[in-house]
């Protein structure tokens, strides 16, 4: 399959310029959840580039220079946990996606969605754009996106992991692993965990 398929399509109806937008870490039960935005020159090919889930974190640090290097715009931006907390995670998804392509420049006119959704309550895609299921392994410039998206929030974690060390956020970039629940145990929440995530951790150990 053409990997700028959804890309030709948008220009053919007529749109100058086309990114691909994608987030990462709405899962986690700390740390912000980062989105890129990217746009790419048409047909460009970056070797090893895929869903960033699909790809080393070697080669995610190769790709996350050379797409910088290449692309003819991208941006970066998040939502932090406390963001996330007032206005849930969907809403912070969509909010960092947005902020993300707010940030092109040169702008976008048209963006390429990974995922089903494009708004929540609150917050919304505010661009002309297409949603694609699974498109960060259907569209390059989603898979870019999910590229920068994801080692930019890893290396806060990393950052993080520094200022927090006894919570091993390096290890498990705040996924609700078994260390992870063991250090909530051991030592509770600090300013960087999301504290609507933690519904359960709370009412098991009597917290409001």
């Amino acid at each position: 399959m053409d990997f700028y398929q959804f890309e030709r399509e948008a220009l053919a109806a007529g749109y100058a310029s086309v990114c691909g937008a994608d987030e990462a870490g709405a899962g986690p039960l700390a740390g912000p959840v980062y989105a890129a935005a990217v746009v790419l020159p048409l047909g460009l090919e970056l070797r090893y580039l895929n869903d960033s889930k699909k790809v080393t974190p070697k080669r995610r640090d190769a790709l996350f220079d050379a797409i910088r290097q290449q692309a003819v715009a991208w941006a970066v931006a998040s939502v932090s946990a406390e963001e996330i907390d007032e206005w849930d995670i969907l809403n912070a998804r969509m909010l960092a996606m947005q902020r993300a392509i707010a940030g092109l420049f040169p702008a976008a006119d048209f963006a390429l969605i990974d995922g089903n959704r494009d708004h929540g309550s609150r917050c919304a895609i505010e661009i002309p754009h297409r949603l694609i299921v699974k498109g960060d392994s259907l569209s390059a410039s989603i898979a870019a996106a999910s590229i920068l998206a994801k080692v930019s929030r890893d290396r806060y974690m990393e950052e993080l992991d520094r200022q927090y060390p006894q919570y091993g956020f390096a290890r498990h970039k705040g996924y609700g692993t078994d260390l992870h629940h063991q250090m909530l145990d051991r030592y509770g929440p600090c300013p960087a965990h999301r504290r609507s995530f933690l519904k359960k951790w709370e009412a098991r150990h009597g917290q409001p």
